[in-house]
């Protein structure tokens, strides 16, 4: 039987944050306080191309802080790309903790259909 999940993004996952910058060839993330321009904050920092500042991931909290000045300082485009990739890949590593299969699908418009393989069936 097949169902349809709607996530709600919360980065929370270290391994997972690190998966997603690699899926997307960025430099891996470190644990620094970044000055923003309305502020410092403090978290697993990502350099997305082409944003000013960086992204910083809370993973305590699951709150990702950044700055982009409504697309001035950066693609809103690049951070789905991030999210998406996150999202996918911390659903493959609580997948494979299960010992369920997953297979990836990339779709025509962009999004991604991941088919998790459990006992007697798919997910």
């Amino acid at each position: 039987m097949s169902h349809i999940a709607e996530i709600k993004t919360e980065v929370r996952d270290t391994a997972a944050v690190e998966a997603a910058c690699r899926r997307l060839g960025l430099a891996q993330p470190t644990q620094q306080t970044v000055r923003l321009f309305s502020g410092e904050v403090t978290g697993l920092a990502i350099a997305l191309p082409g944003w000013r500042y960086a992204v910083i991931c809370d993973v305590a909290s699951g709150a990702i802080r950044y700055d982009n000045f409504s697309g001035h300082w950066g693609d809103q485009r690049q951070l789905d790309r991030f999210l998406q990739a996150y999202a996918v890949e911390k659903a493959r590593i609580e997948a494979r903790k299960k010992g369920h299969n997953v297979t990836e699908h990339l779709l025509a418009d962009g999004s991604i259909r991941l088919s998790i393989q459990v006992a007697g069936g798919a997910a």
